[in-house]
C-alpha cells in the first residue's frame, strides 16, 4: 500500500530535507512551494493539515522541491515575486528584485512632480519603472535594456500591472543613453567586481544573469557610465539615483561630484548599508 503524505507529513519531511541541504528558510520555503503546487496560501496549508496529495500533486511538488533543493531561487521556481506590494513574472532571464531596491522608489517620488520623463536604465523585469508609473499616472517612463528576454518580461509586468501605456521598453546599451532630456534617471546596475562572482551565494552566481551582476574589475563601470551621460542627457537640476554595493558608496559619491553633479547624498536601507546615492545636475 502507497504510503500516504498529507500536508503537514510533507510540510515536516521537506523542512528536514532543505535544512539538511544547508537552506536558509527551510520551513518557509516547504510552505510556499506546496501552496503554489496545491494552488493555497499558506493560511489555506494550516487548515488543511491532514489532507492527503493526489498522486499528480506529489508529484509536481517534488519537482519543485528537486529544484529547490538545487539551490535554484525560489522566485524562478514559482515564477514570480513582489516589488513595491506589485506581483511580477521573473525568469531566468532578470534579475529577482530585492526588497533594498524599493529605497529607489523612496528616494525618486519625492522628486518627481507633474508630467516629467523618467529613465530607468537596465530595467531587467521591469521593478522600478513599473513601481514609479503605478504610483504617479502622469509620468512618462522610458526602460531601457540590453536584453532583448528581459526586455520581453518587463513589458509582460507591465500590462498585468496596468501601466504599459505609460512605459516605453527599448534595447539600449548603458555606454549610450537616449537622448532624453530626462528629469530622473533611477538605476539599479551590475555592481559586483568580476573577481567575486564565484564567491556569491549559489542561487545567485548559478541562476541568476551574469549580465545584470558583473560590474567590471571593480564593479564602478556603469556608474562611471552614467556618471559621464548625466550632464548630457538630464534636464537642468534633474536627478541621478543609483543603487549601490556594500561599501561602493564613497567612490559612486566621487564619480558623481566629478562629473559635475550637486547635491549628492547617500541613504542607507533597512540593514543599516549605504544603498543608494543620488545627485542632481
Amino acid at each position: 500500500m502507497a504510503e500516504c503524505w498529507t500536508v503537514l507529513k510533507l510540510l515536516r519531511w521537506t523542512a528536514d530535507y532543505f535544512a539538511g541541504r544547508g537552506l536558509d528558510a527551510p520551513r518557509l520555503d516547504a510552505e510556499l512551494l506546496l501552496a503554489a503546487t496545491l494552488g493555497l496560501d499558506r493560511v489555506g496549508l494550516y487548515v488543511n493539515f491532514e489532507r492527503p496529495l493526489q498522486a499528480d500533486e506529489l508529484a509536481a511538488y517534488r519537482e519543485r522541491v528537486r529544484r529547490r533543493a538545487g539551490r535554484e531561487p525560489l522566485a524562478y521556481i514559482l515564477g514570480q515575486a513582489e516589488f513595491w506590494s506589485l506581483p511580477l513574472k521573473v525568469t531566468p532571464e532578470v534579475l529577482i528584485p530585492r526588497p533594498e531596491t524599493e529605497l529607489l522608489v523612496e528616494e525618486a517620488l519625492p522628486r518627481l512632480t507633474g508630467r516629467q520623463q523618467v529613465l530607468d536604465v537596465g530595467t531587467g523585469s521591469g521593478a522600478l519603472a513599473i513601481a514609479l508609473a503605478h504610483e504617479r499616472q502622469e509620468l512618462l517612463v522610458t526602460a531601457i535594456d540590453v536584453s532583448p528576454a528581459a526586455l520581453a518580461v518587463a513589458a509582460d509586468n507591465a500590462r498585468s500591472n496596468g501601466v504599459a501605456e505609460r512605459i516605453r521598453f527599448a534595447q539600449h546599451d548603458l555606454g549610450l543613453l537616449p537622448p532624453g532630456p530626462f528629469d530622473l534617471i533611477v538605476a539599479n546596475p551590475p555592481y559586483v567586481p568580476s573577481g567575486e562572482l564565484a564567491a556569491l551565494m549559489p542561487e545567485v552566481r548559478d541562476f541568476e544573469p551574469q549580465l545584470a551582476l558583473d560590474g567590471g574589475i571593480d564593479g564602478l563601470d556603469a556608474y562611471r557610465a552614467l556618471a559621464r551621460q548625466a550632464g548630457v542627457v538630464l534636464t537642468a537640476a534633474g536627478w541621478l539615483l543609483v543603487e549601490v554595493g556594500s561599501g561602493q558608496a564613497p567612490a559612486v559619491q566621487e564619480l558623481f561630484a566629478g562629473a559635475g553633479l550637486k547635491e549628492i547624498f547617500v541613504s542607507r536601507d533597512l540593514a543599516g548599508i549605504e544603498r543608494v546615492v543620488g545627485g542632481r545636475r
